[in-house]
C-alpha cells in the first residue's frame, strides 16, 4: 500500500532505525547543515530536528540520503524495476497486432488511467487556513551555508499550469526568503514553470508543497517528457493516484496531505536578485536576476513537519535522487538508442557535468552516433561530458571507466567537440546557459575509424586455471 502522506514514510524509516530524533537545541542558521552535512557524508540516517530554536515545527533532513531508502521511498527492492515496469505498459513484450491482441493490451493501458491524480473535497492540508497576513516567518528555513544570500525553501514543490494547454507542471526550485510574503522563484530557462511563464502577459497563479509523500517529491524532480504530469507519474510510482485539493487563493490543486501549501503568484514583469547560494556543484551559484514569488495564503496541517534538504559538495542527498532518476530512465532511453547497455550519472559530475554510457557496438561511428542522440534528448542536452564504452566495461566501476579511457583514446579522432545549451549552474562556462561540451568515445576501435593496426586483447587468465585456483585457495594459505 502507498504511502499516504510523508508521516507514513517515516514511520517505517523509524521502525527499521534510518531515522533519528535530535532533541538538542539546534539553529536554522548554518548548524541544522553542519549536522546533516556530516550525518550524510557518513551514510547515516534520516534527521528530525524537533527542538529548532524559535519555531515550534520540526525540520525533517536527509529522508532520501542512501540508496536503500530511495528504495523504500518508492517501495521497491531495487531502482531498476520501476524502468521495467515502466516499459512493460509502454511497449508490451508483443505488440499488438491482430484484434484480439489490442484487446488483451487494455488491461495494461487501464493501469495508467488508474493513475490519474484524484481531486478530494479537503485534506489535511487545510487542518489551518491563513489568509490574513499570512507570513514565511513561522516556517524553519535554513540558511545553509555561509556565503547564501539568505535562508532558502530547499525542498519546495511548485504547480504551475500552463495557460495554453492547462497542462500542470511540477517542479523543484529553490525559493530564497526575502521577507515575509516575498521569495525568489530559481526556475532555469529550461525548465516546464519559466516555459509557463513565458506564456502569461500578466501574474502567474503559483502554489508550492512543503512535505509530501515520498513518490510524489521524487516526481517533482524528475526529467519527464514535456507536456507528462508528474502527479500522473507519482501515481504510477505509488500505484495509487495523488489525492489533490483545491487551493483557496489560485486556481491550482495541491497534494491533498502535504504539510504546509504556499499559495501565490509570479509576475514576468518582475524580477529581483537572488543568491548567492551553496550548490549541489559544491560551489556557490553566482547571484542572478529571477522571479519574485508573492505569498497570498498559507494552508497548513495544525502541526505540520517543515522539510528541507542541503545540498553541497557530492555526495549529498540529492546524489540519491539523481541515482534513482538514472536507473529509472534508462529503460526509456532504450526505446530510442537500443544500443545502450547502462548508464551511470556519477555523483562527482553532479547529473549534468558526466555521464558515462556502455553500448553494443556494431559499427564505425556508433560512439558518436550516441552520444549526438543524448545531447537531443531532453535534459539530457545539459550534459558536459559523455563517455561511451564496450558493452563489457561495468560503468559504475569509474576506476576501469577511467582505465578505459587513458588507454583507449586517440585524442583526435575520439574526441568531439560541440557547443549547446548549459546547466544555470555551470560555473566554468563563458557565457550563461551556453558553451561547449565533449563526447569521449572509449571503444574499441577497427580499420572503419582509421585504426589499421590490430587491437589487442584484453589480459584474462584462461578459464581452467581461474577454476583450479578456486578449488585449491584454502591450501595455499593467503
Amino acid at each position: 500500500m502507498a504511502y499516504k502522506d510523508l508521516r507514513a514514510f517515516l514511520s517505517v524509516l523509524e521502525r527499521r532505525g534510518m531515522l533519528k530524533r535530535i532533541t538538542t537545541e539546534v539553529d536554522v542558521e548554518l548548524e541544522i547543515t553542519e549536522i546533516t552535512n556530516r550525518v550524510c557524508k557518513a551514510g547515516g540516517p534520516a534527521l528530525l530536528f524537533e527542538n529548532v530554536r524559535g519555531y515550534d515545527m520540526p525540520v525533517l533532513t536527509n529522508a532520501f540520503g542512501s540508496l536503500e531508502r530511495m528504495c523504500l521511498a518508492l517501495e521497491v527492492e531495487n531502482l531498476d524495476q520501476i524502468g521495467e515496469e515502466l516499459i512493460s505498459i509502454l511497449q508490451p513484450a508483443e505488440l499488438p497486432v491482430t484484434f484480439l491482441d489490442k484487446l488483451k493490451a487494455i488491461p495494461k493501458l487501464a493501469q495508467l488511467s488508474s493513475f490519474i491524480p484524484k481531486i478530494v473535497p479537503t485534506g489535511p492540508c487545510k487542518e489551518v487556513i491563513i489568509r490574513n497576513n499570512p507570513s514565511l516567518k513561522e516556517l524553519p528555513v535554513l540558511k545553509c551555508w555561509p556565503l547564501d544570500g539568505g535562508p532558502f525553501i530547499t525542498l519546495p514543490l511548485v504547480f504551475t499550469r500552463d495557460p495554453l494547454t492547462g497542462r500542470r507542471n511540477v517542479g523543484m526550485y529553490r525559493m530564497q526568503v526575502f521577507d515575509e510574503r516575498t521569495t525568489g522563484m530559481h526556475w532555469h530557462i529550461h525548465k516546464g514553470g519559466a516555459e509557463h511563464i513565458r506564456n502569461y502577459d500578466g501574474p502567474m497563479p503559483v502554489a508550492v508543497a512543503i512535505g509530501a509523500d515520498p513518490a510524489v517529491i521524487y516526481a517533482a524532480t524528475a526529467p519527464l517528457p514535456s507536456g507528462i504530469d508528474e502527479m500522473l507519474f507519482a501515481g504510477f510510482l505509488r500505484k495509487e493516484p495523488v489525492e489533490l485539493v483545491r487551493c483557496e487563493t489560485v486556481d491550482l490543486e495541491v497534494p491533498a496531505n502535504a504539510e504546509i501549501i504556499l499559495e501565490g503568484y509570479v509576475d514576468p514583469r518582475e524580477t529581483r536578485v537572488e543568491g548567492p547560494f551553496g550548490d549541489h556543484t559544491g560551489y556557490y551559484s553566482l547571484p542572478d536576476h529571477y522571479p519574485v514569488f508573492h505569498l497570498t495564503c498559507i494552508t497548513r496541517r495544525k502541526n505540520p513537519i517543515y522539510t528541507a534538504t542541503i545540498v553541497g559538495k557530492p555526495p549529498m542527498e540529492d546524489a540519491y535522487l539523481g541515482k534513482a532518476t538514472e536507473r529509472i530512465f534508462l529503460p526509456l532511453m532504450r526505446l530510442q538508442l537500443p544500443e545502450i547497455v547502462d548508464i551511470n550519472m556519477p555523483f562527482e559530475g553532479v547529473f549534468h557535468n558526466c555521464v558515462i554510457v556502455s553500448i553494443k557496438k556494431h559499427y564505425p561511428g556508433q560512439a558518436k552516433k550516441v552520444m549526438c542522440a543524448l545531447w537531443g534528448m531532453g535534459l539530457m542536452m545539459l550534459a558536459k561530458l559523455i563517455i561511451v564504452v564496450d558493452e563489457n566495461v561495468d560503468v559504475q566501476n569509474l576506476s576501469e571507466v577511467m582505465w578505459r579511457v587513458f588507454n583507449n583514446v586517440d585524442p583526435r579522432r575520439d574526441v568531439l567537440m560541440v557547443d549547446g545549451p548549459l546547466d544555470a549552474l555551470d560555473h566554468s562556462s563563458p557565457l550563461p546557459h551556453y558553451g561547449s561540451k565533449m563526447g569521449i568515445d572509449a571503444t574499441r576501435k577497427g580499420p572503419g575509424e582509421g585504426h589499421m593496426r590490430e587491437w589487442p586483447p584484453d589480459i584474462e587468465m584462461s578459464a581452467d586455471i581461474k577454476e583450479l585456483v578456486d578449488r585449491k585457495w584454502e591450501s595455499y594459505g593467503l
